[in-house]
C-alpha cells in the first residue's frame, strides 16, 4: 500500500490542509498494516506472538482522526465493517439474547463476526454503559484471539477509558487487553478543523424567540414543499416512539421528546435510520441538574454524525456559550464540534 502518496492525493482532491503530524499517523498506519495484514509466511511464524491487531488513534476534537481513519478504511481491500460502538454492542446483546440458552454466547458471536469481517472500525470510541464495561474484557479477548483487526478513534487515552465509572475495577481487564493488542498513537494538533471549516452556523439558531422560530419554520416549509405531513411510529423491541411531525424523511422533534425521557442508543439509531434531516427545537443550556439529558444528547449527536444527518436547532444559548455538567465536559467538546459541522450551511 502506498498510503503516503494516496493520502496526499486524497488531501489535494478534498482541499484538506496537509499537516506533518497527520502524515506521521499515516506512517504509523502503514506500519500497522504491514504488521497485521501483510506478513509473509515466515514472519507469521516468527512474529505470531508480537503482531498487534488493534490501532487506537487518540486526539482532541476536530484534529482529523476520523478523516485519517476513514481514508485508511476506504483504502483497505479487505472484508471490513464500520459501526458506531453503540450499534455494535446492540448487535452483540441481541445475539446473546437470541442464544441465551447457550453457554458460549460470546464465542459464538465472535465466530460469526469473523466470518463476516477481517477488520472493524469504531469511530469516537468511548464506554459509558456499566453493562458494556463489565463484558468488554471477555468480548475483545475473543475478538483478538479470532485475529479480527480493530481500529479505533477516540478523544480518550486507553488508560483513561471509563474513568470514574461505576465498578471500574471490572473494566481494567479490557484496558489491559486493549493495551497489549493495540498500537496507541496520539494525533496532536492545536486547531479544530471542524470549527475552522464551518464558521457559519446558519442552522443553529439562538436564542429561542419569535424571530428564530420564524427562521426555522420558514426553512422547514422550504424543504418539505410537496411532502405530506404524517405521524411516524417507530417500534423498537416493543417500545413505540411517535414522531408527530414527519415529512417523508424529514423530522421535527422537541428536545424534551428526544432527551428528557428514557431513550437510548437503540432508539436514536432507529430515528436516524428513518431520517434524512432533523429539526430539534428547544435545546437547553446544560448543568448538573440536567446531566442525564445531556448524556442522551451526546449519544444522539454521535449517532446522527455517524449517519450523516444534517440538523437545524433552536437553542436557548448560542453554541459558543453553551455549558456542560462537570462530568461530561470532555465528551461534550466533541458534541459541540460536531454541531458546528452538522448545522453548517456547508453540510448537506
Amino acid at each position: 500500500m502506498n498510503l503516503n502518496q494516496s493520502f496526499l492525493k486524497h488531501c489535494e482532491v478534498n482541499k484538506f490542509e496537509i499537516n506533518q503530524n497527520q502524515l506521521n499517523i499515516i506512517d504509523n498506519l502503514k506500519d500497522y498494516y504491514n504488521d497485521s495484514f501483510n506478513q509473509s509466511l515466515l514472519s507469521k511464524i516468527f512474529k505470531k506472538n508480537t503482531s498487534k491487531l488493534g490501532f487506537y488513534l487518540v486526539g482532541d476534537v476536530g484534529v482529523g482522526k476520523t478523516m485519517i481513519l476513514n481514508f485508511f478504511f476506504d483504502e483497505l481491500n479487505k472484508k471490513k465493517l464500520r459501526l458506531h460502538f453503540n450499534e455494535f454492542m446492540i448487535k452483540f446483546h441481541n445475539f446473546i439474547f437470541e442464544n441465551k440458552n447457550k453457554d458460549n454466547g460470546i464465542e459464538l458471536f465472535v465466530k460469526d463476526l469473523g466470518k463476516k469481517t477481517q477488520l472493524i472500525y469504531f469511530d469516537e470510541f468511548q464506554v459509558t454503559n456499566i453493562v458494556d464495561a463489565m463484558i468488554l474484557g471477555k468480548l475483545f479477548k475473543k475478538i483478538f484471539d479470532e485475529k479480527i483487526k480493530v481500529i479505533f478513534s477516540s478523544n480518550i487515552k486507553i488508560n483513561d477509558l471509563y474513568k470514574d465509572g461505576l465498578q471500574r475495577d471490572q473494566f481494567i481487564p479490557f484496558i489491559k487487553i486493549l493495551e497489549k493488542n493495540s498500537f496507541e498513537k496520539e494525533l496532536l494538533i492545536e486547531d479544530d478543523y471542524r470549527l475552522d471549516n464551518n464558521k457559519s452556523l446558519d442552522r443553529f439558531l439562538s436564542p429561542i424567540n419569535q424571530s428564530t422560530n420564524f427562521v426555522l419554520n420558514k426553512f422547514l416549509r422550504k424543504i418539505t414543499k410537496n411532502k405530506n405531513k404524517s405521524i411516524k411510529i417507530l417500534e423498537i423491541k416493543g417500545r413505540k416512539i411517535e414522531i408527530k411531525n414527519f415529512f417523508d424523511g424529514i423530522m421535527k422533534i422537541d428536545f424534551d421528546e428526544l432527551c428528557n425521557r428514557n431513550l437510548g442508543s437503540e432508539d436514536y439509531i432507529s430515528i436516524a435510520n428513518s431520517c434524512d434531516f432533523l429539526f430539534i427545537e428547544g435545546l437547553p443550556d446544560f448543568n448538573e441538574d440536567n446531566s442525564n439529558q445531556q448524556q442522551r444528547f451526546i449519544t444522539l449527536i454521535d449517532i446522527l454524525y455517524e449517519k450523516k444527518i444534517p440538523l437545524m436547532i433552536t437553542s436557548r444559548v448560542n453554541l459558543e456559550s453553551i455549558n456542560s455538567s462537570k462530568s461530561l465536559v470532555g465528551p461534550f467538546k466533541r458534541t459541540v464540534s460536531r454541531l458546528y459541522e452538522l448545522t453548517s450551511i456547508n453540510y448537506n
